[in-house]
């Protein structure tokens, strides 16, 4: 049975042509890039072209804004920490209810360990964020504002150059976490505001491991690892030079692929989405369909067990997940959904499907035709399902 993957907002798979461009410097160009020798410069070279591939792809105005990390947790936090520890005198912070864990998990924390007032927007129904709470929420003690450029769960796009502004009004910084955007959608950081930019390389067909922050220039930094003077002194650590290197050529080929491949998936995520729609009862796309990234659907069925649909579909051959692969594990509703005010009935009954430019059309005939029979054994063994069918459940708020 060939398999079909469609959990690339967890991971995707990594380019070969990618694969291709690392190996080298796992052995020839061996060097650590700090060296002053041959194969210190060799493996700098690459460092270099990494940094102009990634700014080429945020659209930023200088390749030095680029500092590499291990990953969008560690570019997540690098960022909102040191806006605190630079921003004297303010000692608050502004993100939205539906940030990813990397981000809510370290504010809860530092709410709780330091004092840190944190002011959590909450969202509509559609999954975007309430704008006259935010801007009550800005003040002269705001430090930060954080908030993500689009939803790893929903695909839900912010209007983050507007709140960039914005926060710059306020005499505050702005980041975003970009893990799910870029490579996806175009970005042009030096057309806006935006301060800081987190990425993950194996969010866009890189490695894992590898990540990296966009700090603009003129923006006070105080580093999240101290140590030497790699990366102008704003990252301590020898580089991961073959990681660099792969996460620089899939960047490159990411902006390849703006202009015609993401048009195509946006064509198969629209087609998959009208075809179970149309043959499945009580289900609806969360999110805002209107605005939102282009592989991306969150669906919900009313009266089940979004885990047991995931069970059936991988014996299916099809894999798929109930939203952040960090959250795996954990029997809560999403915290996503839950902000959006998803009604009980659907909360426990929702996957997401993301896409990515090596779906196939074939692929995407085989879900739908495959996922409205998994829906109708699991209904078939939903006690929920069974009591609604008896009428326990009527009068019950619904969107169906």
């Amino acid at each position: 049975m060939d398999r079909i993957y469609l959990d690339n907002n967890a991971t995707t798979r990594t380019d070969p042509a990618v694969v291709a461009a690392m190996l080298p410097y796992f052995t020839e160009q061996f060097g650590n890039c700090s060296s002053a020798h041959a194969f210190g410069a060799a493996a700098a070279d690459g460092v270099r072209r990494a940094r102009r591939q990634l700014q080429a792809l945020l659209g930023a105005a200088a390749e030095q804004e680029i500092v590499f990390t291990s990953g969008g947790t560690e570019s997540d936090q690098a960022a909102i920490l040191s806006a605190l520890a630079t921003q004297a005198g303010r000692d608050e912070v502004v993100t939205s209810a539906v940030e990813h864990p990397a981000v809510l998990t370290l504010l809860g924390h530092i709410e709780k360990s330091r004092g840190i007032k944190v002011h959590r927007i909450g969202v509509d129904a559609r999954g975007r964020l309430d704008d006259e709470a935010f801007e009550r929420s800005l003040g002269p003690r705001t430090a930060l504002v954080s908030i993500m450029w689009a939803n790893n769960e929903t695909g839900t796009i912010f209007p983050v150059a507007r709140l960039a502004q914005q926060a710059h009004d306020a005499g505050a910084l702005f980041h975003t976490d970009a893990v799910q955007a870029a490579g996806k959608i175009p970005l042009d950081l030096a057309a806006t505001e935006i301060d800081m930019l987190s990425l993950s390389g194996h969010k866009l067909h890189g490695p894992k491991g590898i990540g990296a922050l966009y700090l603009r220039k003129g923006v006070k930094f105080q580093p999240l690892i101290r140590g030497g003077q790699q990366e102008r002194g704003r990252r301590g650590g020898t580089e991961n030079v073959p990681g660099i290197v792969g996460l620089g050529e899939a960047a490159e080929r990411a902006h390849a692929a703006l202009a015609t491949a993401w048009q195509r998936v946006r064509g198969l995520r629209d087609r998959l989405e009208t075809e179970l729609l149309r043959r499945i009862g009580h289900c609806r796309v969360n999110g805002d369909t209107c605005d939102r990234l282009p592989n991306t659907t969150n669906l919900a069925f009313d009266y089940l067990d979004g885990e047991a649909i995931l069970v059936h579909l991988d014996r299916a051959g099809i894999a798929a997940s109930s939203g952040s692969a960090c959250t795996s594990g954990s029997t809560e509703p999403s915290h996503v959904l839950r902000a959006m005010g998803l009604p009980p009935i659907a909360l426990q009954g929702a996957i997401r499907l993301s896409l990515s430019r090596e779906t196939t059309s074939d692929e995407i005939e085989r879900v739908a035709s495959v996922l409205p029979g998994i829906i109708e054994r699991v209904r078939a063994n939903s006690p929920l399902w069974q009591e609604r069918a008896a009428g326990k459940f009527a009068g019950v708020p619904s969107y169906v």
